[in-house]
């Protein structure tokens, strides 16, 4: 009777450790999926704006900082002079996708909650302003385009890169 005891408490070990196993292998493949729709490497590198008023140049520049932070500068010249310019950064805080915005005319950064993305887009949101409450990527085969909206007003914006 005794053996038959200790056979199956080391059957039913061995059948936890096996389940352990592939629950760990389960979050893992969870983890990639997760990570996977979380990079925004498709905004790296130079971009010029296609539908710029004529006159002016726009530009964006983005770079990542860390696997959870990507960090873009955008400015608009004309005439070789720059006459707007905005530091933009996309960063992953408690679990979530943000973005903060600063101007130079601002002393503080303009922070947009993220509220949906995956691998080709992301939106955010800050509904507390008037203008824009509502900022959209999205990648568009080699290009990336953008909004920011508010009430009945959008701006659209088309980039192609640059060869870097």
């Amino acid at each position: 009777m005794r053996k038959i005891l200790i056979l199956l408490i080391g059957v039913l070990i061995i059948s936890c450790n096996q389940r352990k196993k592939e629950n760990q292998r389960t979050d893992v493949k969870s983890t990639t999926l997760i990570e996977k729709s979380e990079n925004f490497d498709w905004l790296l590198g130079k971009w010029k704006r296609l539908d710029e008023v004529e006159g002016k140049e726009t530009f964006e520049n983005w770079k990542k900082i860390k696997e959870t932070e990507y960090s873009g500068i955008g400015f608009t010249m004309q005439n070789g002079d720059t006459i707007k310019q905005e530091k933009i950064r996309l960063i992953k805080t408690s679990g979530k996708w943000n973005l903060t915005v600063k101007v130079p005319e601002e002393s503080e950064s303009i922070t947009f909650n993220g509220v949906s993305h995956n691998e080709n887009e992301f939106t955010c949101e800050n509904n507390e302003i008037d203008f824009p409450n509502k900022i959209k990527y999205w990648k568009n085969e080699n290009k990336i385009n953008a909004t920011v909206s508010g009430g009945e007003m959008k701006i659209s914006f088309e980039f192609e890169k640059l060869d870097n």
